[in-house]
């Protein structure tokens, strides 16, 4: 297996938007991600971190598989657009401030276009807290593609 980079070098989020702390695994059509919920944060209240931000937390795992397979092939991390989500399902109204979370996504297909699907899931402690189908598309020319000048 490959050296599992920093996450800032996998996804395109910066700053306060970077939410996943680090890649824990990366291999063929999965990724494995953790993070720590902070108690101070964009998202923080002083109860959590709302459980919507799930599906954030599984679209940062997917752009990070992205740029791992980006890097793998001397490329780098480049825009992609979360489409939608199927059957989010979350057994817990908020993640808890100091809370270890583990985002695991797999890749089901990914057509010639840049659409994909993947399987998604959150844990903690071993327990499942969300999981999800997350439609998501990576354009070629993400540039081109956002002014409208690609056709796909």
């Amino acid at each position: 297996m490959a050296e599992l980079p920093p996450i800032s070098e996998l996804v395109p989020h910066q700053g306060p938007m970077c939410l996943l702390e680090r890649v824990i695994a990366a291999e063929g059509e999965r990724l494995s991600a953790e993070m720590i919920v902070p108690a101070q944060g964009l998202f923080s209240h002083e109860d959590g971190v709302g459980a919507w931000v799930g599906i954030e937390y599984m679209a940062q795992a997917v752009a990070a598989w992205a740029g791992f397979q980006a890097r793998q092939q001397g490329g780098e991390p480049r825009i992609g657009l979360l489409l939608g989500t199927r059957r989010y399902r979350c057994n817990v109204a908020r993640f808890a401030p100091g809370q270890r979370l583990q985002v695991d996504i797999e890749r089901g297909y990914q057509a010639d276009n840049g659409l994909g699907q993947f399987a998604c899931r959150i844990t903690s402690e071993g327990l499942e807290l969300a999981s999800a189908q997350l439609t998501v598309f990576g354009p070629e020319d993400p540039t081109a593609f956002l002014k409208g000048e690609e056709n796909t």
